[in-house]
C-alpha cells in the first residue's frame, strides 16, 4: 500500500519538489488518467508476484523459481486484501474526468476486482483439483521443456529446480483442503476423481531418466558448460526421485484410497452445501452476464431446435431417407469420411485447412498477429482427458501459439465431424488471432493485455466458426454438417450444464440427450458430461458469447447498411482485448455511432 500511495502522490505532484511557475497546471482529466495508469501498473506488479505461473505464461520470467502455495488460507486472505485495496483505490479516482478509453479500462478493472472478491467468499477451495486445470497437470506440461517454462540458461534450469522443490508443500495443503471438504460434504463427483487418478499415476516412474521431467536434462542448449550439465543432470534426477515422483504418488494414493470412497455419486453442484451459490457464481463468471441459469437453459432449448432444423434440411438435401440419428450414424460409420490412419495424417489435415483459410483472411481482418503459430499433437500423459485446445504464445514471439490436438486414434477423426470449424475456433482466426493481438497490443494496460474472459474468448472462437464459408471452407453439405454439429454441441451445453448443476439432470440423461441431438459416440458424450461436472459453468461461455457477437453484427449491418464494413467490425472487436460482454456492447455501440 505504501508503494501505491507513493506512486499516486507522485502522479498528482503532491510530493515535495521545486515548483516551476512556467509549467501549466495539469487538467483534472490528465491527473485522473495518470492516477489510473499508475494504479494499473502497481497492480500488475503485485499480481505477477502473487501468481508467478500466470506471469511466466505472459512472458514475465522474473519469478520463475516460485510456486506459491495457493491452497492456504493465508494465500486466500492475501488475495482478498489485494483486490479490496485496489478496488478502493480505483473508486477514489473520478471516473467522470477520464477519457473514453480510460473509462473502459476503469469499468473492466472494477468488474474484475468485484468478481474476484465474490469468488473468494465461496468454499470451492475445498475441491482444489480437477482433471483439466491444476498445478500437477501444469507442472507436468512445463517440466518437459517444451512449454512456457524457459530452459535456455543455467539460471532457467535452477529456477525450475526451485519451483518443483515447493511442489510437495503445495500438495500437502491440497490434501488438507480435500480433507476439510470431506468433513463439510463439499466433495467432487466420483467420476471426476476417477479421471484424475490415472493422470497423477502417469508421472510415477521408477526410472527417473524416462520421466518427462528429465527432458530438459536430455536437451541442454548449445554452449552449456560441461560442469553445469553434470551438476544439473544429477540435480534433476534427485528432484524427480525425491520431490516429484513421491508427491504425485502421494496425491494419487490419497485420491484413490482415502478420498474416492467419500466422493458423491450425485453429480451437480446443487447437491453440495452452498452449491447453488457456487453455480450462480460460476454462471456469472463464465458468461460475464447476470442471466439466470434458467434463462440460459431456455436459450439452449431454442438454439437446439433451430440448429436441428438446419441439420434436417441438410439430411434431406443429400437424399438420406432415414432419421437424423441414423444420418449421424451414417456419417460416423462410412469409411469415405474417415481417411486417417496416423497422427501425422490428422495433423497434416489441419495444416491443409490452414492453407485454405490463409488467402481469404485479409478480406475479413485488417489486424494480423505477429506471433508464430504451430499445430502439435497433445502429450500422451494427458491425452485421455484432453480436448483440442490453444495455448497462447509469448508476447514477444519467442514461443509460438500452439494448437494442441489429442489423437488417441487417428481413424476416429472424421472429415464431417467439424475439423474445419474446430480449426477456425481454436486456431485461426479464433483463439490465435484474438489472444495474440490482445497481448501484442502494448497500448493496453497489462491487466487488459492478458485478461481472460471465457464469454469473450470462447464466444469469439465460436463466432469464428460461422465465418467458414467466407473463409473458403464448408464447401459441401457434409462439411457444413460438421460445422452445424459443432454449433449444436455448444447449444446442447447450455441445456446439459444447467440441467446437471441446477435441474437434477442425471449424467445418464445428459448423455442420452447429447446422443439424440448430435453425432457423438457414447464414450465421447460421457467424457463431455464429465467435463461439465468438473468445470461447472465453463461450457456456457461459448454460446452466450457467440450469440452476443452475432447479435452485434446483425444490429450494425441493419443500422449502417452500406457503411457497415465487416473487416472493420472484426478489427474493432479485437482491438480492445477480452472484456465482459456488457462492456463490449457499449464499446461496439460507440464504434457504430462513429461509423454513421
Amino acid at each position: 500500500m505504501r508503494k501505491l500511495i507513493f506512486v499516486l502522490l507522485a502522479a498528482l505532484g503532491l510530493l515535495g519538489r521545486p515548483a516551476r511557475a512556467q509549467a501549466p497546471p495539469a487538467s483534472r482529466a490528465s491527473a485522473a488518467s495518470v492516477l489510473l495508469a499508475n494504479l494499473f501498473t502497481t497492480y500488475w506488479e503485485d499480481r505477477a508476484r502473487l501468481f508467478p505461473l500466470a506471469a511466466m505464461a505472459q512472458g514475465d520470467n522474473r519469478y520463475n523459481d516460485r510456486l506459491p502455495n495457493d491452497q492456504t488460507q493465508a494465500f486466500r486472505q492475501q488475495q482478498q486484501r489485494l483486490y479490496r485495496r485496489y478496488l478502493n483505490d480505483l473508486l477514489n479516482i473520478d471516473r467522470a474526468r477520464l477519457p473514453a478509453e480510460d473509462k473502459l479500462s476503469y469499468d473492466i478493472f472494477q468488474y474484475e476486482m468485484r468478481t474476484r472478491l465474490d469468488g473468494l467468499k465461496l468454499n470451492t477451495w475445498m475441491m482444489p483439483l480437477d482433471p483439466f486445470f491444476s498445478v500437477p497437470n501444469t507442472l507436468a506440461q512445463l517440466g518437459t521443456g517444451t512449454g512456457a517454462q524457459p530452459f535456455r540458461t543455467v539460471r532457467d534450469y535452477d529456477n525450475w529446480l526451485a519451483r518443483v522443490g515447493r511442489f510437495p508443500a503445495w500438495a500437502d495443503s491440497a490434501v488438507a483442503n480435500f480433507r476439510l471438504g470431506m468433513k463439510a460434504a463439499v466433495v467432487l463427483p466420483r467420476v471426476v476423481v476417477q479421471r484424475m487418478v490415472p493422470q497423477l499415476q502417469a508421472q510415477v516412474t521408477a526410472d527417473v531418466i524416462r520421466s518427462p521431467f528429465y527432458g530438459p536434462a536430455l536437451h541442454f542448449p548449445p554452449g552449456f558448460p560441461d560442469a553445469d550439465k553434470v551438476r544439473l543432470a544429477a540435480a534433476y534426477q534427485q528432484a524427480i526421485a525425491t520431490d516429484l515422483v513421491p508427491t504425485y504418488r502421494r496425491l494419487a494414493d490419497f485420491l484413490q484410497n482415502e478420498y474416492l470412497p467419500q466422493t458423491r455419486s450425485s453429480t451437480g453442484l446443487s447437491d453440495v452445501p452452498g452449491g447453488a451459490d457456487m453455480y450462480r457464481y460460476d454462471v456469472r463468471l463464465m458468461t460475464t452476464t447476470d442471466r439466470t441459469p434458467d434463462a440460459i437453459y431456455q436459450t439452449g432449448l431454442a438454439e437446439v431446435k433451430r440448429i436441428r432444423a438446419e441439420m434436417e434440411a441438410i439430411r434431406k438435401r443429400v437424399g438420406y431417407r432415414g432419421s437424423l440419428t441414423g444420418f449421424f450414424n451414417y456419417l460416423d460409420s462410412n469409411p469415405r469420411f474417415s481417411p486417417y490412419q496416423t497422427p501425422e495424417q490428422v495433423l497434416n489435415a489441419f495444416r491443409g485447412i490452414q492453407a485454405r483459410v490463409a488467402p481469404n483472411l485479409a478480406r475479413l481482418f485488417g489486424r494480423v498477429p505477429r506471433s508464430p503459430f504451430e499445430i502439435r499433437e497433445t502429450e500422451k500423459f494427458r491425452e485421455a482427458s484432453a480436448v483440442a485446445e490453444y495455448n497462447r504464445g509469448a508476447p514477444d514471439g519467442s514461443r509460438p501459439g500452439i494448437f494442441y490436438v489429442p489423437i488417441a486414434d487417428a481413424s476416429k477423426f472424421n472429415v464431417t465431424s467439424g475439423m474445419e470449424s474446430l480449426f477456425l475456433h481454436e486456431a485461426i482466426p479464433g483463439h490465435h488471432y484474438q489472444i495474440s493481438l490482445q497481448q501484442e497490443n502494448t497500448s493496453l494496460p497489462k491487466f487488459r493485455r492478458f485478461a481472460v474472459y471465457p464469454a469473450f474468448s470462447e464466444g469469439w472462437g465460436l463466432y469464428c466458426e460461422s465465418l467458414g464459408r467466407e473463409l473458403g471452407l464448408y464447401a459441401d453439405p457434409y462439411q457444413r454438417m460438421g460445422a452445424l454439429g459443432d454449433e449444436m454441441h455448444r447449444a446442447l451445453r447450455l441445456v446439459v450444464d444447467v440441467g446437471l448443476h441446477a435441474k437434477g439432470l442425471t449424467p445418464e440423461q445428459a448423455i442420452a440427450y447429447l446422443m439424440a441431438n448430435e453425432p457423438i459416440s457414447e464414450a465421447a458424450a460421457t467424457a463431455e458430461v464429465e467435463r461439465y461436472l468438473a468445470l461447472p459453468g465453463q461450457a456456457l461461455a461459448y454460446k452466450v458469447g457467440a450469440l452476443k457477437m452475432s447479435e452485434l453484427r446483425a444490429r450494425y449491418e441493419k443500422q449502417l447498411g452500406a457503411k457497415f464494413n465487416l473487416r472493420a467490425f472484426h478489427d474493432e472487436i479485437l482491438a480492445g482485448g477480452a472484456m465482459p460482454l456488457a462492456i463490449l456492447e457499449r464499446r461496439m455501440d460507440a464504434w457504430a455511432g462513429r461509423q454513421r
